[in-house]
C-alpha cells in the first residue's frame, strides 16, 4: 500500500501558506515547497516566503536551497523533494506539498523525470542574445515549431522555460513533451491526493493587488537593491515575477508607480496562467480560498482518510 501525500496548489494570494500550516498541526504533518522562486535564499519578500513566525514550529523543506545566482533545475527540485517526503513519512509524519509551481507538482504527481543534462552554457548565451537582438517571440515561435504541446502551456514572454524547451531538444534530440511522456511510464511511489485552492477572479486579483502594495512597503526595493548590488554576474533569479519589473525601475528605465502597476499586472496574469494550469488536471479537487481554514481542512481530510 502505498504512502499518502497531500498537495496544495493553486493561484499565489489565495491563502495556501496559512492553509497548509493550520493542517500540519492538526495532523502532525510538514510541509515541502513547490514554488519555484521560495528556493532562493534571501529572496524573502518579493516571494512572500512564510516568516519563521507564520511557519509557527512547522517544519518546512525546499527553501532557501540556492543562492540568487546559481542555477536549479525542475530535476534538481525533484530530488530533493522526494528526499524531504521520505524523510517526513520516516518520522510518522505526513508530508504536504505545497506551491503554487505546476510544473515542480506534475513532476511529483506524474512521476515526470526532466533529464538533468549539463547545461550547454554556449547555446543558453547564444539563445540570450537572440532575444535581446531578435526578440523573443522569434525564439517562442521557434519553440512552438518544435514542440506546440509543450508550448501552449508556456507564457510567450517566460524566456526561462522558451529557452528550456529548445535546450532540451538540441540536447536530447527529443521534446519536453516526449521525454514526459517516456518518463511517466515508470509510475509513481506514492498516492498524491491534489488539492488546489482558488477563488472568485475579481477577489483574487483585489487580494494580488493588496499583496504587492504590501511588498512594497515591506522593503521589496531594498532587499532587490541587496541583492543585485552583492552578485556580479546577473543572477537568474531576478528573471522572477516582481524581482525584474523593481530591476528595471532602479535602472530608471521606468518610475515607480510604473513599476508597481507592472508588478500587479503580470502577477495578475501569472495567476490566470496559474489557474489554467492547475484546471488541466481533471483529478485535483478544488477548495474555496473565502470557506475558511477549517471548512477546507475537513474537506482534506474527507478525501484522503
Amino acid at each position: 500500500m502505498k504512502e499518502k501525500v497531500i498537495v496544495i496548489g493553486g493561484p499565489t494570494a489565495t491563502g495556501k501558506t496559512a492553509l497548509s500550516i493550520e493542517l500540519a498541526k492538526q495532523i502532525g504533518g510538514e510541509i515541502i515547497s513547490a514554488d519555484s522562486m521560495l528556493i532562493y535564499q534571501g529572496m524573502d519578500i518579493g516571494t512572500a516566503k512564510p516568516t519563521k513566525e507564520e511557519r509557527q514550529g512547522v517544519p518546512h523543506y525546499m527553501i532557501d536551497v540556492v543562492k540568487p545566482n546559481q542555477r536549479f533545475s525542475v530535476a534538481e527540485y525533484k530530488k530533493g523533494a522526494l528526499e524531504a517526503i521520505e524523510t517526513i513519512l520516516a518520522k510518522g509524519k505526513v508530508p504536504i506539498i505545497v506551491g503554487g509551481t505546476g510544473l515542480y507538482i506534475d513532476t511529483l504527481v506524474y512521476g515526470i523525470d526532466y533529464p538533468d543534462i549539463e547545461t550547454d552554457l554556449v547555446y543558453r548565451k547564444e539563445l540570450e542574445k537572440r532575444a535581446e537582438t531578435e526578440g523573443l517571440a522569434k525564439l517562442y515561435e521557434e519553440a512552438y515549431q518544435v514542440d506546440p504541446e509543450a508550448m501552449e502551456k508556456i507564457s510567450s514572454n517566460d524566456q526561462k522555460r522558451i529557452c528550456r524547451v529548445l535546450e532540451l531538444y538540441q540536447a536530447t534530440g527529443k521534446t519536453k513533451t516526449q521525454l514526459e511522456i517516456e518518463s511517466r511510464k515508470k509510475g509513481v511511489p506514492y498516492e498524491y491526493h491534489v488539492f488546489a485552492l482558488g477563488m472568485e477572479r475579481e477577489k483574487l486579483y483585489e487580494r494580488i493587488n493588496q499583496r504587492v502594495d504590501l511588498m512594497i512597503e515591506q522593503g521589496l526595493i531594498e532587499e532587490v537593491e541587496g541583492i543585485w548590488q552583492t552578485y556580479s554576474e546577473f543572477p537568474t533569479a531576478m528573471q522572477g515575477l516582481g524581482y525584474k519589473e523593481v530591476v528595471a525601475y532602479l535602472q530608471k528605465e521606468i518610475t515607480k508607480q510604473e513599476m508597481i502597476e507592472k508588478i500587479k499586472m503580470e502577477t495578475r496574469r501569472y495567476a490566470k496562467r496559474q489557474i489554467t494550469w492547475f484546471k488541466k488536471n481533471k483529478e485535483t479537487i478544488w477548495l474555496d480560498g473565502f470557506a475558511g481554514v477549517q471548512n477546507n481542512i475537513a474537506i482534506i481530510l474527507e478525501e484522503v482518510k
